[in-house]
């Protein structure tokens, strides 16, 4: 399970750290994307990526296409070098509007890259009523 917040730093060749035990669980090859939900990046082990295209594919034609294109347009399957790092596209940094601090942020399944401007302002901005709601309503 991928948990917990990480801060890092972007270098000027759009490399950025990826925590240790991520790099565990998202094994030694993954994929990065950019979000449609927002101005971040998600990280998913390959087998994640496959679950979450699978229902993509089985969209009519031009919408799965449209979609699959808008994807992968900025995606990237990224192994980290031996000091863990693994490198941002020029479409996915523009995308997050990272300048040089990033936060990595855990979500279970997969993990989220933001700037640290945008992240702040998110965190800030939650709906905690809305979150206690949606986990009674769940049950918890």
């Amino acid at each position: 399970m991928l948990s917990g917040e990480f801060n890092h730093t972007v270098d000027a060749k759009n490399r950025m750290f990826v925590p240790a035990k991520y790099r565990e669980e998202l094994g030694e090859t993954f994929v990065i994307f950019r979000s449609v939900r927002g101005n971040y990046i998600k990280m998913l082990s390959l087998g994640e990526w496959e679950n979450y295209i699978a229902p993509i594919k089985a969209l009519p034609r031009k919408q799965s296409e449209e979609t699959l294109r808008f994807l992968n347009r900025n995606a990237a399957q990224v192994s980290p070098d031996a000091q863990g790092r693994i490198v941002l596209t020029q479409g996915l940094i523009e995308h997050a509007q990272i300048q040089k601090n990033a936060v990595v942020v855990g979500c279970g399944d997969y993990a989220e890259i933001w700037a640290e401007e945008l992240y702040n302002i998110s965190v800030a901005e939650e709906d905690k009523e809305a979150i206690r709601e949606a986990l009674e309503a769940c049950g918890l």
